[in-house]
């Protein structure tokens, strides 16, 4: 286009600026990233298998992968028979159930929320999950109903107080936060002081347990915990359509006749309940609901975060966790907790570091 032409004001055809004609950018089909999600789901089922495998083959009495196959699926009483299935299977469909529990619910808060930090062992649940189950243990005793009960308590109840403290109208995501955090410190407060008052027995215990430990789960402690996973299971998929409704804010919620609040408040339950129950058998295991939904997030590059991908995401990060933990530690076996924690420190520096947006 020539000067003259620019100085008359002529344009070029379809009445548009050149500077403004550039081609749109290109978007993926819907189909190509359907594709992908389903790529990583196989991919991250692979991994899961192949560190189960790993799992029920190491220890001080080492089986290879045939050994371990023929153990699961040959029922004859052999000795590799009972350290697969009895000994070192617990552990290993433990990690996986609740990795998968905590991946889940981690999708659901940073959903509600908006926002990565938006994840229950951040914003108080956890801890408040934690409260419940010790005061169950200093008061009533070390069984497993009492603490189950406590923790499930402990945890409704923290979320309840939270909700109410955040409510302005609705509730706001930020809000939810910042209310969380404090949260989280009076409780904190408030399991040193319970820790500090009980016997000695019960606290050394509780300050193990306090760590988030899979190492003494066997099927009796088990098979409960997946019982509620399993009730809970359905609950999450039908909350999934309410929960990309209010994604889009309470307005379009309302627009497709989906009550925002009371929406909200169900799904805050059920991630709750997910909490409390992994809570109530391992104590609080930290990072895995704060790291999985983003990891899944970015690995099939969806638009939210996919609740299955959390949940293969988590399962697969807990039970490679819980190997570390038992198996590459110097002295022996350690809490699953300390190591999520050293790796989600890690992973939470990162996280902010990628967020801040240089300013323009």
């Amino acid at each position: 286009m020539s000067v003259t032409t620019r100085a008359a004001g002529i344009h070029p055809p379809h009445g548009r600026p050149e500077s403004a004609r550039r081609p749109p950018r290109p978007r993926r089909p819907r189909r190509s990233r359907n594709r992908r999600a389903r790529i990583v789901a196989l991919a991250l089922i692979v991994a899961g298998v192949l560190l189960t495998l790993l799992a029920l083959g190491s220890g001080d009495y080492p089986l290879t992968v045939p050994e371990v196959l023929r153990a699961m699926f040959v029922h004859d009483g052999s000795f590799e028979g009972v350290i697969v299935l009895e000994w070192r299977m617990p552990r290993v469909v433990a990690a996986l159930a609740f990795g998968a529990a905590l991946g889940v619910s981690g999708a659901l808060f940073q959903s509600l929320t908006g926002n990565p930090l938006g994840s229950p062992d951040i914003i108080g649940f956890s801890t408040g999950s934690y409260t419940g189950a010790l005061i169950a243990l200093t008061v009533v005793g070390d069984t497993y109903l009492s603490t189950s009960t406590g923790a499930l308590v402990g945890g409704l109840t923290t979320a309840l107080v939270v909700y109410l403290l955040a409510y302005r109208r609705g509730v706001q995501g930020f809000r939810l936060i910042i209310v969380g955090i404090a949260i989280t410190a009076l409780l904190t407060g408030v399991n040193t002081w319970l820790l500090l008052r009980a016997q000695l027995e019960v606290a050394m215990s509780a300050s193990i347990w306090q760590s988030g430990s899979i190492s003494l789960v066997g099927w009796e402690q088990a098979l409960p915990a997946l019982v509620v996973l399993a009730v809970l299971t359905p609950l999450v998929m039908i909350l999934s359509r309410p929960l990309r409704q209010l994604e889009l804010g309470d307005d379009a919620a309302r627009a497709h006749g989906v009550r925002a609040e009371p929406a909200r408040l169900t799904i805050l339950v059920v991630g709750v309940s997910l909490i409390a129950t992994v809570t109530a058998v391992a104590g609080p295991i930290a990072f895995i609901a704060l790291s999985a939904p983003q990891i899944a997030q970015r690995l099939g590059r969806s638009a939210g975060l996919p609740l299955v991908g959390s949940a293969l995401t988590g399962a697969v990060l807990l039970l490679g966790a819980d190997y570390i933990a038992q198996h590459l530690f110097p002295g022996g076996s350690v809490p699953v907790g300390i190591v999520t924690v050293c790796v989600g420190g890690l992973y939470l520096i990162w996280l902010l570091a990628a967020d801040r947006k240089p300013s323009s």
